[in-house]
C-alpha cells in the first residue's frame, strides 16, 4: 500500500506568486555568487567558447568535458579556425566524448557561421536556432550567457530541479510536463543577470539537487521547495522507464598486408559516421565453424580482397545507446585484390592501408581505438593477452 502523501500545492499557483518568484531569484543568485565552479568556459562571455562547452556537455559530465574543451579551443581558437579544419581532425579531438554527431554538426555550423555571418556567432535567436545541432535549449544557454538575452533553458538538471521546486509529480517528459517546465524556466527569469540565473539553476541541479540523495540541507531554495517539505525527493520527479538493453554480437577483422592494416571510413547512416574502423558486422555465435566462414566472407566483401589464415584474436564488450555489444576480433592476412560484388558497398566512401603507428592520427570508434592499442603492444604482450583470455 502506498503511504499517504500530504497534499501538494498547485505548480501554477506557485509560478503566479510574485513574492515566491522573487525569493527564488534572490536566493539562487546569492548562492551562485559564492558556489559557482571555476570552469574554463566561464572565464569570458565569448559565445564561441560557450557554444562549444554546451555541445560537449550534452549527455557528458563536466569533469570529462574540461580537458576536451581545453584541447579543442587550443586547436581551434576561433570559429574561423574550426570552419577551415578537416572533419577528420575535428573528430580525432572529439574521440572519447561519444555522440560524434555533435562534433560533425558543430563543424558544419562553424562553416555556416563563416559563410553567412562573417565568422561572428549570431545574436539573433532565429539565426541561432537554424544552425546545425542547436535546439531550443542550446540556443537559450548561449544567448543568455553570452548576450544576457531573455531566453529560458531546460535540460536534465533543471528539469529535475523545477519538478521538485514546483512539486510536479507528473511525467516531466510528457507534453504537459514539458509545457509547464518551459513556462517555469521562462517566468522565473530575472530582469537582469539572466545568464547568471540560468547558470545558477543548472549549477544547483548539478551539485545539490541531484537525482539521488540530494543535498537538501545545503540547498538555498529548501524553504521554498514543497517537495522538500513533503519529503518526496525520491518520488519527484517521476522516474523514467528503465532502458531495456539488447544483447548483440559483432565481429571485427584486422586485415594485415605486410606491416599495414586495412581501415574504412564509416559512411552517413552508420553508427560511427565519419570515423575510421576495421571491417565490422553482425555475427552469430551458435556455430563457430559457420561463423568463421561468414566472418571471412563478409570481411572479403568489405575490403574487396581475398583473405587467408583467419584466426580469432580477442573479445571486447561495450555499450552503445540501448545495445550491449560483444565484439569478437579476428585477424587475417591479405592475399590478393578481388572484385567481389557488394550490393551496397560500404567502402565506397574511403579506405586505406596504414601502419599501426598511423592509427594514432585517425579518429577511431571506441572499440577501434582499443584494437589499435592492442596492436601497438609488442607481439609477446599480444600473445600473452590472448592466452590469458583463453585460459
Amino acid at each position: 500500500m502506498p503511504r499517504n502523501r500530504p497534499p501538494l500545492p498547485d505548480p501554477v499557483s506557485l509560478l503566479e506568486s510574485p513574492p515566491w518568484r522573487k525569493k527564488v531569484r534572490q536566493k539562487l543568485l546569492r548562492w551562485y555568487a559564492g558556489a559557482a565552479r571555476d570552469l574554463p568556459w566561464r572565464k569570458s562571455r565569448n559565445p564561441y567558447h560557450i557554444w562549444v562547452s554546451e555541445v560537449m556537455l550534452q549527455q557528458t559530465q563536466v569533469a570529462t568535458v574540461i580537458p576536451y574543451f581545453a584541447r579543442f579551443i587550443d586547436q581551434f581558437p576561433t570559429i574561423d579556425s574550426l570552419a577551415v579544419a578537416d572533419e577528420e581532425q575535428v573528430l580525432r579531438l572529439w574521440e572519447g566524448l561519444g555522440y560524434y554527431r555533435r562534433a560533425r554538426q558543430l563543424h558544419r555550423a562553424a562553416r555556416e557561421i563563416v559563410a553567412t555571418h562573417q565568422g561572428q556567432f549570431p545574436s539573433n535567436p532565429t539565426h541561432v536556432e537554424r544552425l546545425p545541432g542547436i535546439g531550443r535549449y542550446t540556443a537559450g544557454a548561449i544567448l543568455s550567457i553570452a548576450f544576457d538575452a531573455r531566453r529560458p533553458i531546460l535540460e536534465a538538471n533543471t528539469i529535475r530541479l523545477f519538478s521538485r521546486l514546483l512539486a510536479y509529480d507528473g511525467d516531466p517528459r510528457s507534453a504537459h510536463g514539458q509545457e509547464l517546465l518551459w513556462r517555469a524556466a521562462e517566468i522565473l527569469l530575472p530582469r537582469r543577470e539572466i545568464g547568471q540565473f540560468n547558470q545558477a539553476i543548472m549549477e544547483l541541479g548539478s551539485l545539490v539537487c541531484t537525482p539521488r540523495q540530494p543535498a537538501c540541507g545545503t540547498c538555498p531554495l529548501r524553504s521554498l521547495c514543497p517537495t522538500f517539505a513533503a519529503n518526496l525527493q525520491d518520488e519527484i520527479p517521476k522516474a523514467a522507464r528503465r532502458v531495456q538493453y539488447e544483447e548483440i554480437h559483432e565481429a571485427a577483422v584486422v586485415i594485415w598486408r605486410g606491416r599495414k592494416v586495412w581501415l574504412r571510413r564509416c559512411v552517413e547512416g552508420e553508427r560511427w559516421a565519419g570515423l575510421w574502423d576495421f571491417p565490422r558486422f553482425p555475427c552469430q555465435t551458435s556455430d563457430k565453424e559457420a561463423d568463421a566462414y561468414l566472418v571471412q566472407e563478409k570481411a572479403e566483401r568489405q575490403s574487396q580482397s581475398r583473405l587467408g589464415n583467419l584466426r580469432q584474436w580477442t573479445q571486447m564488450k561495450h555499450g552503445v545507446t540501448r545495445f550491449r555489444i560483444q565484439l569478437t576480433v579476428f585477424q587475417a592476412d591479405f592475399l590478393q585484390e578481388s572484385s567481389i560484388a557488394e550490393g551496397t558497398n560500404p567502402t565506397a566512401s574511403e579506405s586505406r592501408w596504414i601502419t599501426v603507428s598511423q592509427l594514432n592520427e585517425l579518429p577511431l570508434s571506441a572499440t577501434g581505438r582499443k584494437i589499435a592499442q592492442q596492436l601497438s603492444k609488442p607481439p609477446v604482450a599480444q600473445r600473452k593477452n590472448t592466452s590469458a583470455r583463453k585460459s
